[in-house]
């Protein structure tokens, strides 16, 4: 087993609001609080998307960002990264300029506030089964190559870290073809399994072995985590500490309607991590980790 401590990141919320995941924080103040309890349980990261408080959808408002930020690391050390708006959803249309996709990262990373930035590098069908079973569709997640050299433009300049989230194994590919030509820090390839979205693998040892093998061609010594969308991660805990992974879990993640909070969540993750063995890293040792990749020592 790798020695390197295990990197345990929690998503908070995603875009579902209260009505799809009722225990997902929504405002800044319940954002903050379930953010640091998780870290004092073992989180280093924590991905989050920003809400209106007065009508309990999606805003993407660098302001409440930076408010979701300062509080969180005036209380506890942690990484925290926003997410990116969808584009073809409201209010982003499907046209918009990646310079307005991307202007909450760009303010915050002006402001010395952004250490990873979410940056996914290809488009998919997102078709969750219950709605092809109800014959509602799907929709297009899309993330064109124009947007995504234009963040990782931003990654360039600004110095921090994209984190890729990996759909499908095209996602790799490219991901690791851009990030040589754009020369921005280290990414970090976040596998995206699914049970209830037919996108990519299914949480199994095959999926995993398919995206570590495609690494090792593309992007050998890439730090990588397993994570997803409608999905439980842990019966892939133990495979991934082996083979020197790390770990995402939270609201974001698991299948909507859970009646287990984001503590809860991350305190099942971490015993399961330190049943295999595993130590949690902090979030000053997963700054060290990547430091010693961008110093050629990782």
């Amino acid at each position: 087993m790798d020695t390197a401590k295990t990197w345990l990141e929690v998503a908070l919320n995603g875009p579902w609001g209260k009505a799809r995941q009722p225990h997902s924080p929504v405002t800044v103040r319940e954002i903050v609080d379930q953010a640091v309890a998780c870290v004092k349980a073992g989180a280093a990261v924590v991905h989050v998307h920003a809400y209106d408080e007065q009508t309990g959808k999606p805003k993407e408002d660098a302001g409440v960002y930076a408010a979701i930020i300062e509080g969180i690391r005036g209380r506890v050390d942690a990484i925290v990264y926003p997410t990116i708006p969808i584009a073809g959803m409201a209010p982003f249309s499907a046209e918009e300029p990646p310079q307005s996709r991307f202007a909450v990262h760009e303010h915050l990373a002006r402001r010395g506030m952004l250490e990873w930035a979410a940056v996914d590098p290809g488009s998919v069908n997102f078709a969750y089964y219950d709605d092809v079973r109800a014959d509602k569709p799907g929709f297009v997640y899309l993330n064109p190559e124009q947007h995504v050299r234009y963040a990782l433009g931003l990654a360039a300049r600004y110095r921090f870290h994209p984190s890729f989230a990996i759909y499908e194994p095209g996602f790799v590919r490219l991901g690791a073809t851009l990030h040589w030509r754009c020369s921005c820090p280290a990414p970090i390839y976040r596998f995206m399994f699914s049970t209830d979205y037919t996108f990519g693998f299914p949480p199994a040892d095959f999926g995993l072995t398919a995206y570590l093998n495609l690494l090792d061609v593309v992007a050998p010594g890439a730090k990588w985590m397993v994570a997803g969308l409608g999905v439980d991660v842990l019966p892939l805990i133990p495979r991934t500490l082996a083979e020197g992974g790390h770990v995402r879990v939270g609201l974001e993640d698991v299948s909507l309607g859970s009646a287990k909070s984001n503590l809860e969540l991350v305190e099942e993750a971490a015993r399961v991590i330190d049943n295999c063995g595993g130590q949690l890293a902090t979030a000053a040792e997963v700054r060290a980790q990547l430091q010693a990749i961008e110093m050629g020592d990782g």
